[in-house]
């Protein structure tokens, strides 16, 4: 289970380096037990590139808004920008992507 947080401002915490090079992270919360079952602020700098990653495939449920700026998935050969929604269960392909401008994202993960 996620830890308890009540109301507060994501802008007290400091923007952390994510886990793929070009991203940063505020962890907002997180289930101590399964540290893949998370809800985070994502950003991506202008200009990242996850091709060379290949196609994500994970085994929690993920649910991506965006909050700014634009995704371009070079599978599907389709841009995304604020106010997009994704919702994937797991085993889901996605991506690579490509940001132009960079974006900030608001993810949440969880087991189904």
């Amino acid at each position: 289970m996620k830890n308890e947080r009540e109301f507060f401002s994501p802008d007290t915490m400091q923007w952390r380096t994510g886990p793929q090079p070009g991203t940063a992270e505020r962890i907002l919360s997180r289930d101590e037990a399964d540290p893949e079952a998370l809800t985070r602020l994502v950003r991506w700098e202008p200009g990242l590139d996850t091709s060379l990653s290949g196609v994500i495939r994970h085994e929690w449920v993920e649910e991506v808004y965006l909050l700014e700026g634009d995704l371009h998935d070079l599978t599907l050969d389709q841009t995304f920008r604020a106010g997009d929604f994704a919702a994937r269960p797991p085993g889901m392909e996605h991506g690579p992507y490509r940001t132009t401008g960079g974006c900030v994202m608001l993810e949440i993960r969880y087991r189904p």
